[in-house]
């Protein structure tokens, strides 16, 4: 189970050479999440090729709120 997405994209060339930094820097910021399942997809046409990485968490059991009542 998951309780947050968060989708990092690049189509110019610029962007995807940064990707990874840009993945690990988010990471590094929320070393709370627990990543619990990933999506990396890539797509091209004539002219761009876009790299989509999608990442699922759940926030870290210091974060966890108890269950609801029914």
């Amino acid at each position: 189970m998951f309780t947050g997405v968060k989708v990092f994209s690049a189509t110019k060339a610029k962007e995807r050479e940064e990707l990874g930094e840009n993945v690990t820097r988010w990471l590094k910021s929320n070393a709370d999440l627990e990543i619990v399942d990933r999506v990396v997809c890539q797509s091209s046409d004539n002219e761009f090729h876009c790299y989509t990485l999608v990442l699922f968490y759940k926030h870290g059991k210091s974060q966890q709120q108890p269950p609801q009542q029914p």
